[in-house]
């Protein structure tokens, strides 16, 4: 999408959702009556599960909440303001401008202006690409592009189903993998270099069990103070500077 332009966000309707699907538009929620089963609908969930979306069943007070238009008819589907890139995209990207990878992935972070100012560092810091998961997560919105300024147009986000396996894939690829977290090692005397996967939390439940034990470190990041975390944004601007710091600056 150009710079400065935006998609309708949503799209209501039985057959507008089905052509949505169909036409390529990614789909980041759907809502759908529940107990709906006819036809159409049927023809909807098909599409749904293709794309590994998970579909929201609320009541028709809940849709006609969230419609724009007063005619739903039972569905309800938010679409990218942006469109998503791809991990395979990322890495070619680093190999071509002879690179070593840098990612940035992101758990639970369900805070659009967080996600857009995170986007906005990973381009200052030379990332190659921000991955976020499907579910409990942010989507590339229109509040989202705005807090990237500009960033989005320029740094692409992927988004996965699942983000423990996708770093288990990444792996394979020779990534590495820190995340920042209050219980972990100062990162200052770990080696970020070489390819590396930076995966931050909210600054609520940080990173998820399961996401941090498939990191190889575990960074804090020394505060003093009274309350007890960073804001998400900032924590991973932190982390992302200390990356840059070794691989560009470490000795010099």
């Amino acid at each position: 999408m150009e710079e400065g332009t935006e998609e309708k966000l949503l799209v209501e309707g039985r057959n507008e959702v089905i052509e949505a699907f169909r036409s390529g538009r990614t789909v980041d929620k759907l809502y759908m009556l529940e107990g709906s089963k006819d036809g159409p609908m049927q023809t909807i969930r098909r599409e749904a599960k293709k794309q590994g979306l998970r579909i929201d069943f609320v009541d028709r007070k809940r849709l006609d909440q969230l419609s724009e238009t007063g005619r739903h008819q039972g569905v309800i589907a938010r679409i990218a303001a942006y469109h998503y890139g791809e991990i395979e995209d990322m890495i070619h990207s680093a190999k071509e401008k002879g690179e070593d990878l840098f990612l940035i992935l992101l758990d639970n972070i369900e805070d659009p202006h967080n996600l857009g100012a995170i986007i906005r560092t990973a381009n200052l810091a030379g990332a190659h690409g921000v991955i976020i998961p499907k579910d409990r997560a942010a989507s590339l919105t229109a509040a989202v592009a705005r807090a990237s300024a500009g960033a989005l147009n320029y740094t692409p986000v992927a988004r996965v189903t699942n983000l423990a396996r996708t770093i288990e894939d990444l792996k394979k690829e020779g990534v590495w993998f820190v995340c920042a977290d209050t219980e972990g090692e100062p990162p200052y005397g770990m080696d970020l270099t070489g390819p590396i996967g930076l995966v931050i939390g909210s600054e609520g439940s940080g990173v998820g069990k399961l996401v941090r034990s498939k990191c190889d470190y575990v960074a804090a990041i020394p505060t003093k103070g009274e309350i007890d975390s960073l804001n998400a944004s900032v924590a991973a601007g932190v982390m992302a500077f200390e990356i840059v710091r070794q691989r560009d600056y470490r000795g010099a």
